[in-house]
């Protein structure tokens, strides 16, 4: 027996190989097993056999036939979630810190999808059994509103909006420091770090990446920051923080390494989201409350 999963490749994974894309998209698959199964007809590239160094653009979709090999069952979890809105198509969720958006490398238990499947009965399977319903992601220790997907349908629509930029997503920040600048952007590409290939960074090699940030206020010895994606890649505010000079306050992997509050992640919430919806085309915005420990913090520096 086999199975056949389909993967929806956003923009995070613009600009890869095909057997890189894959293997990120299927935590369980080594590079070389992903390699085997393009080579072997396996996986396919928007319906066609490519080859393993084609490139990946946003939107492409890969389908992908996998034998049968000891089931992995990812189960619902009663995980208390905030679902801020929902309907037969869509819901958005305020996610907590903390909390991991999928399971990966081994890991199947305490996500956020192990939370959806008990509270939500309908989700879109466009990424395959250990990411259903997940659009788009935020890190583990960022919170703040997310769009899940409860059919496929919806699901492509609301990526397309991604990709094409139509879903504006906007984060609150403090960072280390004062800003001087009112506003600005950042534009310089993110990569895998050249010293460490766990972290990424602003690399001359990288793709594209292009952030908008406004000072909302100032502190003493830190900035309340409001930043807009203009793209999506994995910790593209975290990393363009660092490239400006001031992280983001308790950042454990790009903040400075003495930090003044005890925190269990960085401060950087994903505040408002607007898109259209998938299926009545109605533009749709929600804003969020920024976390107790955010405003806490915020109200000590006050």
């Amino acid at each position: 027996m086999s199975q056949t999963h389909n993967i929806f490749f956003d923009e995070n994974y613009d600009g890869d190989r095909f057997d890189a894309a894959l293997c990120e998209a299927i935590p369980d698959f080594s590079r070389s097993a992903c390699l085997k199964l393009i080579k072997e007809g396996a996986a396919l590239l928007n319906g066609k056999a490519e080859k393993p160094s084609k490139t990946i653009r946003e939107g492409d979709v890969a389908c992908v036939t996998v034998p049968d090999a000891k089931p992995v069952e990812i189960l619902p979890q009663d995980i208390p979630i905030d679902i801020v809105w929902q309907d037969s198509c869509m819901a958005v969720i305020n996610k907590q810190q903390g909390l991991t958006v999928h399971p990966a490398n081994g890991v199947y238990t305490d996500t956020l999808v192990n939370a959806l499947l008990f509270h939500i009965k309908d989700l879109s399977g466009i990424n395959g059994d250990i990411r259903p319903g997940i659009v788009h992601r935020l890190d583990k220790d960022t919170s703040g509103l997310m769009l899940v997907a409860k059919n496929d349908v919806a699901h492509r629509k609301l990526a397309e909006q991604i990709a094409t930029k139509t879903c504006k997503r906007i984060y609150y920040a403090l960072l280390e420091g004062v800003v001087k600048e009112d506003s600005g952007v950042v534009e310089q590409p993110i990569g895998r770090s050249k010293t460490d290939r766990k972290k990424m960074a602003v690399v001359s090699d990288g793709k594209w990446a292009k952030t908008y940030y406004t000072v909302l206020e100032r502190f003493k010895n830190f900035t309340l920051m409001k930043f807009e994606l203009a793209t999506g890649r994995t910790h593209q505010i975290r990393v363009h923080a660092k490239f400006l000079g001031h992280p983001v306050v308790g950042d454990p992997v790009y903040g400075f390494k003495n930090q003044k509050f005890k925190l269990n992640g960085q401060l950087l919430h994903s505040k408002q989201i607007s898109f259209f919806h998938p299926g009545s085309g109605e533009q749709m915005t929600f804003d969020s409350e920024l976390p107790d420990y955010f405003k806490k913090i915020l109200d000590a520096l006050k």
